[in-house]
């Protein structure tokens, strides 16, 4: 009998890090021919359609209280992987990933008094305030922006992703959640005339997209958060916008500077900090 490949837990945490990472870096090269919204569109759609297969849900039993909120939580899934894929068009991956944080972030000392807390606020708003564009810089004032809305989405996304995991089979739950993603997203892409430039070589990359930004990370992550505790795996997670940076550095060639280089090190370190000091 054949034996199932035992990942460890951080190796796995961390490998699905650099899968979503790969995945953004490839998503990038295929803007200039299917544009940002498209790329979002066909990622989201052939995400939606493996997670059809894999878990085949009955929406018939899915009930008016688990409407309300699997509906709300697509809709957010699918506006922060539109919006995160219009700031990354515009400025780096690593930078864009560092600003994108500062959502889940907040999320996670929301309503906190502690000093220890404030500090990791301000220590997130220093990495902000080095990659702001104040001047005329290279950075994309746009991009700036639409890289914090996703963080914001993000935060929404995790609230109400805990909402609908006390409800809702996890699988249920994503599969309906990315079918509502699906369905906010594709108007756009054909809005944007992107997809009607897909080519089989094209939607072959739109596979490899998917796989490596949501089917791959998903199992890696679902297998780790079984066995590891949560603030371990969210001080991992805390190393994605460094990850983010190296990756596009590596298949992208997009370097940061000395100030873009303190602003990640500012998110990680806070992000890391006050998953360390949480109370919860």
């Amino acid at each position: 009998m054949k034996k199932s490949i035992n990942l460890p837990p951080v190796p796995a945490v961390l490998l699905a890090i650099i899968s979503v990472q790969c995945g953004a870096a490839i998503a990038k090269t295929l803007f200039p021919a299917l544009g940002a919204a498209g790329t979002a569109s066909m990622r989201i759609g052939i995400s939606a359609l493996i997670l059809l297969l894999a878990y085949r849900p009955k929406f018939s039993k899915i009930t008016r209280e688990q409407w309300k909120i699997v509906i709300p939580y697509g809709l957010s899934l699918g506006a922060m992987n539109l919006v995160f894929y219009l700031a990354i068009e515009r400025i780096n991956i690593g930078l864009a990933v560092t600003l994108e944080f500062i959502g889940p972030l907040l999320v996670a000392i929301i309503g906190s008094k502690r000093l220890i807390d404030y500090c990791w606020v301000l220590l997130a708003a220093t990495g902000i305030i080095l990659i702001a564009p104040w001047s005329n810089t290279h950075i994309d004032s746009l991009g700036v922006l639409f890289a914090l809305l996703a963080g914001a989405l993000w935060a929404a996304y995790i609230i109400l992703g805990g909402k609908i995991s006390k409800i809702m089979n996890d699988g249920d739950a994503v599969t309906t959640g990315m079918l509502f993603a699906a369905l906010l997203i594709l108007p756009f892409g054909f809005y944007e005339n992107g997809l009607i430039n897909l080519t089989p070589r094209l939607f072959g990359l739109g596979v490899a997209l998917a796989l490596l930004s949501s089917a791959i990370p998903f199992t890696l992550e679902m297998k780790a958060l079984g066995q590891l505790p949560p603030r371990t795996f969210s001080i991992l997670m805390s190393l994605e916008p460094a990850a983010a940076s190296i990756c596009a550095f590596i298949f992208l060639q997009e370097k940061l500077n000395l100030y873009e280089i303190l602003a990640v090190i500012c998110v990680v370190i806070a992000s890391a900090g006050s998953t360390l000091t949480a109370k919860r």
